[in-house]
């Protein structure tokens, strides 16, 4: 067997290489072993700040670059290192926090957590909109650092803000990003999804509205944009670049990578873009992908 179409595999965390009860399959972990073993590099590539994916990149023995915050973070999973980021402006982010304040919810600040000493400034706003019990759980069971403050003029580093969010119902966030988007159309880039929260932690209302997340970035930083930056660090064209995703955060990658691979349970916006389509998240769906690039199937 010759070398590999694809010398750079990126791959999304929750509902890709993680199963519907956040864990890594064995059958995943050894398809990650044998495409590494094929000469493919693996990219993990995921919403989720680097601590909170630690026991997944334990998982599979990550020690290559690993893409996390939603693609604002390029960051080395050995020693925690951050090697590129995409910095939001802090006037935009004054303006927009703000804007999350008057629909009565806390702002979420994603920090470079090795330049400020912690993952998430919460701003609460004058009115101390309280923070959601699930986002409480979250950063409690995940180790996350977390600093309160009612003012975003309290924050000792507005020049490491990476990631600017909010937790509420499907509904509510749908408006906020609809707010956000007449605000700042083509200055910010952002999108809201079902928020990754343990089965006995997940909200549901009667209407059947869901717990969203909403993120923003800076207008450049995405999925894709950090795998370009990777890519190009480990000397790998586009043409030798594959993606395996199942949310809306991953369309720029599943839309721009040489291959892009939906999962069997991805939106059906993701399955749209996609060149190939594998099995779920719960039929080890990454392995069946893996080894069908291998192989050359793909």
């Amino acid at each position: 067997m010759g070398a590999p179409r694809y010398e750079l595999v990126a791959i999304d965390l929750d509902g890709t290489l993680l199963d519907s009860s956040s864990r890594v399959s064995e059958a995943c972990a050894a398809a990650v072993r044998r495409a590494r073993h094929a000469g493919m590099r693996i990219a993990v590539c995921t919403g989720r700040g680097l601590v909170e994916c630690r026991q997944y990149l334990a998982a599979i023995e990550q020690a290559d670059p690993v893409v996390v915050a939603g693609g604002s973070i390029i960051a080395c999973p050995v020693t925690s290192r951050t090697i590129h980021k995409f910095k939001l402006d802090d006037a935009l982010v004054r303006q927009a926090v703000d804007r999350i304040h008057a629909h009565g919810y806390p702002a979420l600040v994603l920090k470079d957590p090795v330049e400020a000493g912690y993952d998430y400034l919460v701003v609460t706003g004058e009115h101390d909109h309280p923070l959601d019990p699930v986002t409480r759980w979250w950063f409690e069971s995940m180790n996350v650092k977390v600093r309160y403050t009612r003012a975003l003029t309290d924050d000792p580093h507005p020049e490491h803000t990476v990631r600017l969010g909010a937790c509420g119902m499907s509904g509510a966030m749908a408006k906020v990003e609809r707010d956000l988007i007449a605000e700042f159309e083509g200055k910010l880039h952002l999108y809201h999804f079902p928020a990754v929260v343990a089965p006995d932690h997940a909200s549901r209302t009667e209407d059947g509205q869901v717990l969203h997340v909403l993120e923003v970035f800076d207008k450049g930083a995405n999925k894709w944009s950090a795998i370009e930056v990777l890519a190009s660090m480990m000397g790998v064209r586009k043409d030798r670049i594959a993606a395996i995703g199942d949310q809306v955060n991953d369309l720029p990658m599943l839309r721009e990578a040489a291959l892009g691979v939906a999962m069997g349970n991805a939106v059906p916006a993701a399955r749209e873009v996609a060149d190939r389509h594998t099995l779920s998240n719960d039929e080890h769906g990454v392995a069946y992908a893996l080894d069908r690039m291998i192989s050359g199937e793909w």
